[in-house]
């Protein structure tokens, strides 16, 4: 969803979003400590290599891909329902 989107949800809707959010959140923490834990144990077995560093840019991506979830939670300071 694109944040012109976001706004025009409504309450139900946006704290319906919010709960989506907490669970994607909370998917994203284990994938990225599995994906860490992939590279260490890679480090550790073989040393560092290609296949090593593609976790780390799959834990990066999934890091950073949360500016939906920014601008969610402004929209719902903005509206007083959090």
């Amino acid at each position: 969803m694109k944040e012109k989107e976001l706004s025009e949800l409504t309450d139900q809707e946006l704290l319906d979003e919010a709960k989506k959010m907490k669970s994607t959140a909370l998917l994203n923490a284990v994938l990225i400590g599995v994906m860490i834990g992939v590279v260490i144990y890679s480090a550790v077995k073989n040393s560092w290599g290609f296949l090593t560093l593609i976790p780390l840019f799959i834990a990066y991506k999934l890091f950073n891909g949360s500016k939906k979830d920014k601008a969610l939670e402004q929209l719902l300071k903005e509206r007083n329902l959090k």
